[in-house]
């Protein structure tokens, strides 16, 4: 099996540490100019988000410029998490990430619209150190121009067949997020998505969107490894 899990509202809340940490590098580099307004942020791919930031304000989203903006982000974002914050773990994230990983036949990674550097802060600093996951697919790592999150499911799996010589079964891949674009990326994939909501989503909007399975978080333990180890999607 292998199973992806989303970070942000699906294993931990920052509390708007990141979006806040984008404004302050937008506001370092651009000054008053810097002013996005109407930018969704919810399950959006970063190199997105810092794009439509960019254009928002007026300012060309250049590659040089949305660079420095990613830069920017990361030192903001690592001096926030150095001063007293209120980000933390959701329930029943380390546990579940603890039991699948007991399991010999999953593979756990991490799918997530985060960039690498700030992804990883936001797991370690929450208590879930990302060398938990054995595999790592992040938002600047979509093929496509522009970035699509529905191109990451398929960019893990071809990683995962690389290096174990197998390509799991569609039944046997999972997404776990919080967000239709979750939802959407799975379905894109043919693959199953486990939707909890702990985000902006209600429960009934991620089944709405088509998830195969939803919870409203992952508190109860067996609740999550029995939806996840079934072989279709629960009634």
């Amino acid at each position: 099996m292998l199973i992806f899990f989303d970070i942000d509202a699906t294993l931990l809340l920052t509390d708007g540490m990141g979006i806040r940490a984008m404004l302050d590098a937008g506001r370092d580099l651009f000054g008053p100019a810097f002013r996005p307004a109407d930018v969704p942020y919810a399950g959006r791919l970063d190199p997105l988000i810092i794009h439509d930031m960019l254009a928002s304000s007026g300012i060309d989203p250049s590659p040089a410029r949305r660079e420095a903006m990613r830069r920017a982000y990361a030192l903001r974002l690592r001096a926030a998490f150095e001063g007293p914050h209120t980000a933390r773990l959701l329930p029943g994230a380390a546990e579940v990430v603890a039991a699948l990983g007991a399991w010999p036949d999953v593979t756990l990674a991490i799918l997530t619209g985060n960039f690498e550097e700030t992804g990883s802060l936001k797991l370690a600093r929450c208590g879930l150190p990302p060398q938990r996951f054995h595999l790592h697919v992040w938002g600047d790592q979509s093929p496509s121009d522009p970035p699509t999150r529905d191109d990451l499911p398929r960019v893990g799996i071809d990683r995962h067949a690389a290096s174990t010589g197998r390509r799991p079964r569609d039944d046997a891949v999972w997404i776990v997020g919080d967000t239709p674009h979750d939802v959407r990326a799975a379905r894109a994939n043919r693959i199953r998505c486990l939707g909890v909501a702990t985000g902006r989503y209600s429960a009934r909007e991620l089944g709405e969107c088509g998830a195969d399975a939803v919870l409203p978080d992952l508190a109860d333990t067996a609740r999550v490894l029995a939806i996840l180890r079934s072989s279709r999607a629960p009634a």
